[in-house]
């Protein structure tokens, strides 16, 4: 949903990359549809127990410290990062179990609420929310508006129906001539998909039909349906909803491809970044980050060292 590519030598090959795992996170969809990926079983949704950070507490804005709460937007349709709950009204995740202990280190209170995953950021510009939290990668065009605190690398993959009737590959080449979904608003639909149709009719093949949609569940449940030949998505996510698809789609093997880094968006030049970072950094050694990578079963993405 979320990723960052980088397409060198693209008419040469491109391998995605496969991937992946796991656990189960938070939301509906936003347009209606229902994945399969719900229905799998949940991982507790208990609150990380972590201590404050007195040193990272000090570097809050006055007006963040005093308001005692931070207000995270996600849009929880993408397992294993945000999802709803099986009462379809608790958002859970990874993405919000570490929002929840970066607030905790910093003796705050954390707010989630669900929000389009391409209206997060021009939210985050509207000082709607304090922070983003959904999977975003770190890109140079998403840098020009908004600064991220970095905690994940990962990659980009494709699905298909199980059995891949129609053989496809981690290659671009491989979809020239297919209709490919992907959400609205990830790198994947903005830029890779079209760069690869680019090369597609630059070879003198025909390009990809791309067909995006508001929610990653919608653009699964088009493979499902045979609306479109495969899926495009970040693998540590796409694989843990082929998995819980009970059968359905399967993620297609390849080599990691363009390995990038997840972050979480704060306002362009926010006053509470500093604080986050510190938090962030906190977290990572005290063996929370570890902790809550073993619960939601991220074992295809690594996480960022040492905060930086």
């Amino acid at each position: 949903m979320r990723h960052s590519i980088r397409l060198p030598a693209l008419a040469i090959g491109l391998t995605l990359v496969s991937l992946l795992t796991t656990a189960a996170c938070t939301h509906a969809s936003t347009d209606g549809d229902v994945s399969a990926a719900r229905k799998a079983k949940n991982p507790t949704a208990t609150a990380p127990q972590v201590d404050v950070d007195k040193a990272a507490a000090a570097l809050l804005p006055a007006a963040v410290r005093t308001k005692g709460t931070l207000t995270v937007a996600s849009d929880a349709s993408y397992r294993p990062f945000e999802y709803f709950d099986t009462d379809s009204k608790t958002i859970i995740g990874f993405d919000i179990d570490l929002t929840d202990a970066v607030g905790a280190t910093l003796g705050l209170k954390t707010r989630h609420v669900n929000a389009g995953f391409d209206g997060i950021l021009p939210g985050l510009a509207a000082r709607k929310y304090d922070i983003g939290a959904s999977a975003f990668s770190v890109t140079p065009e998403r840098a020009k508006t908004v600064d991220f605190v970095e905690y994940l690398r990962g990659g980009t993959g494709i699905a298909v129906k199980t059995g891949n009737p129609l053989g496809l590959k981690m290659e671009p080449k491989s979809l020239c001539g297919h209709a490919v979904s992907a959400q609205k608003g990830s790198v994947q639909g903005l830029s890779l998909l079209p760069e690869i149709s680019k090369s597609c009719t630059e070879d003198g093949r025909k390009p990809v039909a791309i067909e995006l949609f508001p929610s990653q569940d919608g653009a699964n449940l088009a493979v499902v349906s045979g609306r479109v030949d495969a899926v495009m998505a970040d693998t540590v996510s796409l694989g843990l909803q082929a998995e819980a698809s009970g059968g359905k789609f399967a993620l297609v093997d390849g080599p990691l491809y363009a390995p990038d880094r997840y972050g979480l968006a704060v306002p362009k030049g926010s006053p509470l970044k500093p604080a986050l970072d510190a938090a962030l950094k906190s977290v990572l050694a005290d063996g929370t980050m570890d902790a809550l990578m073993k619960k939601w079963a991220i074992t295809k993405a690594s996480r960022i060292k040492d905060g930086s």
